[in-house]
């Protein structure tokens, strides 16, 4: 069923969620079977098309997001219009959940980059799962805790590393997230990149060519071949390329 929200951007829902689909998510491990019974009650799929807000900042803080397909990013935007993207998630990850314990308003925005697949539980709902789950609240805690990991890596290479360091920095995440040291796919554009990373595209073509020519990397398009791991892992901590 298509739906629109306050903002007019559309979306749509679909029925409850399965059990099969929801023990699959890491997030949800070590729950009972009762628990993940309880949790497919609320647990409400909805689809979203490449362009789609998915929740704007200053919204209220209405549930938990998990992505199931497709991939979303979460993002800021200045007073000039600027974006800033924060985050990128994939399947697997979720996201609005600090507002959501909070009981305060999302501070960002987010917005499918492609067709996505995403879980929403309500915040009500879920919270009072959470307290009859001590599993879900230590997954949940230990979640919280590596993003906060994330961020405060993300944020210290923004403000002290050059951005061959931070590009770097960035393949080997993606190497880690898709398990595959020797080739890794690039979900966004090199504008969405540059974005993320606090560059221009223009220096993002300039850094892949001079990694190539360095023999760190071969460039096809949006795959790249890790040719030398440690040398990545080097310019990665040193910026110097």
């Amino acid at each position: 069923m298509c739906c629109r929200n306050r903002h007019g951007k559309r979306f749509f829902t679909g029925e409850l969620y399965g059990i099969d689909i929801l023990k699959t998510i890491a997030l949800f491990s070590g729950l009972t079977a009762d628990q993940l019974e309880t949790l497919s009650q609320i647990a409400v799929r909805k689809t979203y098309h490449r362009g789609d807000y998915i929740f704007h900042e200053g919204d209220k803080g209405n549930g938990i997001y998990i992505v199931e397909t497709g991939r979303i990013k979460v993002f800021k935007l200045s007073m000039d219009g600027k974006e800033q993207i924060l985050h990128i998630y994939g399947p697997g990850h979720t996201f609005g959940e600090v507002p959501v314990f909070q009981g305060k308003n999302f501070p960002a925005s987010s917005m499918a980059l492609e067709p996505a697949g995403i879980i929403f539980l309500p915040r009500d709902r879920f919270v009072k799962l959470l307290t009859t789950s001590p599993a879900l609240g230590m997954n949940m805690l230990a979640d919280l805790s590596r993003r906060l990991r994330d961020f405060t890596v993300q944020i210290e290479a923004l403000s002290l590393k050059e951005v061959p360091a931070r590009l770097a920095a960035y393949l080997l995440t993606l190497s880690r997230e898709q398990n595959n040291e020797a080739r890794v796919r690039l979900p966004i554009s090199k504008a969405q990149l540059s974005n993320l990373i606090g560059t221009t595209p223009e220096t993002i073509s300039r850094m892949f060519k001079k990694m190539g020519d360095a023999g760190l990397i071969a460039v096809q398009t949006r795959t790249i071949d890790i040719q030398n791991k440690e040398g990545l892992e080097d310019l990665s901590e040193s910026g110097r390329l």
